[in-house]
């Protein structure tokens, strides 16, 4: 089974795929005028607009469930894998794919908006590729092979990643206790005992839905990433000496890195998109959730959502672990060989090990603690949103066989989740992330390739619709509005259905 994930990761995750999630950001980078520069601002004020309905949740809590998503294991053991394998320019490459995905997501979450649905089971909102695909770009098969991709990915591939970062944090406090034979896998008792909580922690949670998953990551998601950014910036401001020379080994290499050329941008890339989902297709799931006025707005929260996640975050864990030299870089070289070793071979790349080392070289105890809480919070939350995400695309296929079928759909994608996170938490963890890698990949093809599509075949709905949103801000109107028709818009059932209940008001 591994050597079949390794040989699909070297299919899907080719340099064409690298070059593609580049290329589309500075694409709409171009389009928009830059418009993760230019509405910055604006970026903020949404967030924090607290607008919500019995149906849809705030822009906020929209924020907060997509960045629960973004904010995971990716950006603290993720970010160690892209310096392991990659060099510390794969750093670099994070910020760029950020930066230049940032529009790319904005992209995305608006056209969720548009072409966002009521379940008439739930009343709640549904959005996503699923849906854009089959209203917007009029082929149907696509859009069921993306739903399912994305229950494949976030719901079988994708959790056990997140899973085994707690899982790894915990035991490097506490060790792997016990030898034991758990379901024909040899395992310490420790590691099977985090692994029941973690299964039953999240089975509690996912079963209250979209509310009761916004509601937890509006409470823990802002407190735990501000908490974080504060410790590393208070690292940073402890060895000030040393931070010139971060930047030196981030900037030095970016086009001929020390692992071969090609490896820091892969590796960059390859974990920058895990980690902030920019046209990965899952971020636009939770947009079409929120209630707003006009669709460009949520494309704007969500913009502003990649930002917090690789520029604050994600570099955020390359300080610390670049600032303590608590790394090694494998690089190309088989396993145990190194071009840079710093640290006990023995330390699992790909792992929380990293930074929970940084932080015990500068506080001690204390900073090992609070990267195992850190992580197992980042995780609870990224695996609750992909469960959202899973649950979403179930509803999107029953719509062709029926009310019973979601049901029973929506009832074996719980059950598939709390599974795989089980399986996850007791694997290796070079073994699960290459699971992972193949979910992010093969949504990733699917949805910026169907979006690129849409902008040359429509009617480029997202560029004019946010010179509309611009254009009405400019204006000073009392409320911000939004009519299909008025840019050729067809199967915005949402929005028509809205219009019409506002003119018989």
């Amino acid at each position: 089974m591994n050597a079949l994930v390794d040989w699909l990761n070297g299919i899907i995750w080719s340099p064409a795929l690298i070059y593609l999630c580049l290329g589309a950001g500075l694409f709409y980078s171009i389009m928009t005028r830059f418009v993760q520069v230019r509405l910055f601002g604006e970026m903020v004020r949404l967030m924090f607009s607290n607008v919500k309905s019995a149906d849809g949740i705030s822009s906020f809590q929209a924020f907060v469930v997509a960045l629960a998503n973004r904010v995971g294991v990716g950006n603290i053991a993720g970010v160690a894998a892209a310096i392991g394998f990659g060099g510390p320019s794969a750093v670099f490459w994070m910020w760029v794919v950020a930066f230049l995905g940032a529009s790319t997501a904005y992209a995305e979450s608006t056209l969720s908006q548009v072409y966002k649905e009521r379940d008439p089971l739930t009343g709640q909102y549904r959005g996503g590729p699923a849906y854009y695909f089959e209203k917007g770009l009029g082929q149907k098969w696509f859009a069921v092979l993306f739903a399912i991709a994305a229950i494949i990915s976030c719901g079988v591939f994708l959790p056990g990643v997140q899973a085994n970062g707690v899982v790894s944090a915990i035991t490097h406090i506490t060790g792997e206790g016990n030898p034991m034979n758990f379901a024909g896998m040899e395992v310490g008792s420790l590691r099977v005992g985090i692994m029941a909580i973690i299964v039953i922690g999240l089975g509690i949670i996912i079963i209250g839905g979209i509310k009761r998953i916004a509601a937890f990551a509006e409470l823990v998601v802002p407190f735990m990433a501000v908490g974080y950014i504060l410790l590393a910036l208070l690292v940073m401001i402890m060895n000030l000496d040393k931070v010139p020379q971060v930047f030196s080994l981030i900037m030095s290499d970016i086009f001929n890195p020390m692992a071969g050329f090609g490896a820091a941008i892969g590796w960059g890339v390859k974990r920058g998109v895990y980690s902030n989902e920019a046209g990965q297709g899952t971020g636009p799931h939770h947009s079409g959730a929120a209630e707003v006025d006009h669709p460009a707005q949520q494309g704007l929260v969500q913009a502003f959502s990649v930002y917090v996640d690789t520029l604050l975050v994600c570099s955020a864990t390359a300080f610390m672990i670049l600032t303590m030299g608590t790394y090694n870089i494998q690089g190309g070289l088989p396993e145990g060989q190194f071009l840079v070793q710093n640290i006990d071979a023995t330390v699992e790349i790909g792992t929380p090990a990293f930074t929970q080392m940084a932080l015990e070289a500068t506080f001690g105890p204390f900073g090992t603690y609070f990267i195992a809480i850190a992580v197992v919070f980042f995780a609870f939350t990224t695996m609750m949103a992909y469960y959202h995400i899973a649950e979403i695309n179930v509803v999107y296929l029953s719509r062709f066989i029926g009310k019973d079928a979601q049901r029973l759909g929506l009832w074996l994608a719980k059950i598939v989740i709390l599974f795989m996170a089980g399986y996850g938490a007791l694997n290796s963890a070079g073994a699960i992330w290459a699971w992972g890698d193949v979910g992010v990949g093969m949504t990733a093809w699917l949805n910026i390739i169907g979006i690129l599509i849409m902008f040359f075949m429509g009617s480029r709905a997202t560029i004019r619709l946010l010179n509309d949103y611009e254009h009405q801000r400019k204006l000073g109107v009392d409320k911000i509005t939004f009519d299909p028709s008025k840019f050729g818009i067809k199967n915005a059932t949402f929005w028509e259905e809205r219009l019409k209940n506002q003119a018989h008001k």
